[in-house]
């Protein structure tokens, strides 16, 4: 298996990068909004992209969280659903995956 220190130094710098990226949109959402009602419209639709910005970055954290979970348990890089070691190149391109390619498959992903 990889290095599993690196991968958790990895994980762990992704979190604190997603952090900072939710404390700084969280900032931008607490902007007032203009008086200009086509103004209001586009600041609206600016904190809608902050939202789904938002979202996204929490299911990550999330995932995160328990991939560092799974390596100081011993049980990173085994698919959750069938026990068997997910394939490298797939923990390489993304390194919170919880199933194998086949038990991905079956699930519809």
């Amino acid at each position: 298996m990889h290095n599993l220190a690196k991968i958790r130094a990895d994980l762990v710098a992704r979190l604190d990068r997603l952090a900072a990226q939710v404390e700084r949109v969280e900032g931008e959402q607490s902007a007032p909004l203009d008086d200009d009602s086509a103004e209001q419209a586009i600041e609206r639709e600016d904190d809608e992209a902050l939202d789904a910005q938002q979202r996204a970055a929490a299911a990550e954290i999330i995932a995160i969280r328990h991939a560092i979970a799974r390596l100081d348990a011993g049980y990173y890089g085994l698919c959750t659903s069938c026990g068997t070691p997910i394939d490298a190149a797939r923990l390489a391109a993304l390194p919170t995956a919880t199933h194998c390619i086949a038990c991905e498959r079956e699930r519809g992903g």
